[in-house]
């Protein structure tokens, strides 16, 4: 008798469709037949690396041979002088998406439920299915999150809900009064994560830094990524802030040496490369300044968008 390896996977596995990165540009030109394509699927940074982190990748060439410092202890450490926080609050993953999977892996159980906006980034739905799951979609109010249906849609099986500020894709954005007062009604029910992965791009006044606010919401969780702004998507880094009973449990899950030596060093040296931060975020909103305009005068409607992102609508199906 064969055994069919699918009836021995895990029930939210069996079903679950990978995710689907953005195709490389050279894999696109030869479907296609093009030349000189440019590629906006992956929300990245035409810059790139700084030069400080470049600098520091060469630096550590040589030491390739050795496994990375499984805890982080110098990013953690410049991580902790940046954001004011002690480094038994952090959580490093690859890349804040792993952060996503160690929390999904660490507090929610077959019978329970996550809750999170449509439209959002498709690994909250992923992180969800996989370890079994339900997840609770509730549908945007004008492409924004809907706080009242999220709160009325958590019950007692709910564990963690997923909030994108700024949200992928639609690159609306979460006011601070907003925000505070969906933290304050959950505080004592379930975790709440909000996702920051595009913090450095959004310049609205009344934009929140929730990394300090870790203090006054012991169930808060906020991850960021080293992928967007500082352009080291490549190495694969991000970081989650928690109190320290969260990380601890966080990185009870977490895979041994899970991110890579180019990619601590590459972290910690673009943290002091401001310069790097503000010709990025200087470039990006010339490119959003453009793409809107040309999306006017061409009649397509659009999400005005606070990411280095947009979605449009270009009239055609998929």
């Amino acid at each position: 008798m064969v055994v069919d390896p699918l009836s021995l996977a895990v029930p939210g596995v069996r079903g679950l469709r990978p995710y689907e990165p953005g195709k490389p540009i050279e894999e696109l030109e030869r479907e296609y037949g093009i030349s000189n394509a440019v590629k906006l699927a992956s929300n990245e940074n035409p810059l790139g690396p700084g030069p400080k982190a470049l600098a520091a990748i060469r630096h550590w060439l040589p030491e390739l041979g050795r496994y990375p410092d499984g805890h982080g202890f110098a990013l953690k450490g410049a991580l902790a002088d940046k954001f004011a926080v002690a480094p038994e609050q952090l959580t490093l993953g690859n890349g804040s998406n792993e952060v996503l999977e160690l929390i999904a892996r660490a507090f929610v159980l077959p019978e329970n439920e996550v809750v999170f906006s449509e439209h959002a980034f498709a690994v909250y739905a992923l992180v969800t299915q996989a370890v079994g799951a339900t997840a609770r979609v509730i549908p945007t109010r004008d492409w924004r999150h809907d706080f009242e249906a999220m709160t009325r849609a958590i019950n007692p099986r709910t564990r963690v809900v997923f909030i994108a500020n700024p949200n992928n894709p639609t690159g609306t954005w979460v006011a601070r009064q907003e925000l505070e007062e969906f933290l304050q009604a959950t505080l004592t029910d379930v975790l709440v994560v909000v996702d920051e992965a595009y913090f450095e791009y959004v310049d609205e006044r009344d934009y929140p830094n929730t990394i300090p606010w870790v203090e006054r919401f012991p169930n808060l969780v906020v991850t960021r990524t080293f992928s967007k702004v500082h352009g080291l998507a490549g190495l694969r880094v991000g970081f989650g802030v928690s109190r320290p009973e969260i990380a601890d449990l966080l990185n009870r899950v977490r895979e041994p040496f899970n991110v890579n030596s180019l990619a601590l060093t590459a972290a910690q040296a673009a943290l002091g490369d401001d310069a790097h931060v503000s010709q990025s975020v200087a470039m990006n909103r010339a490119g959003m300044v453009q793409l809107s305009q040309a999306f006017s005068d061409m009649g397509l409607a659009y999400i005005p968008s606070v990411g280095n992102f947009i979605s449009v609508d270009v009239g055609r199906p998929g």
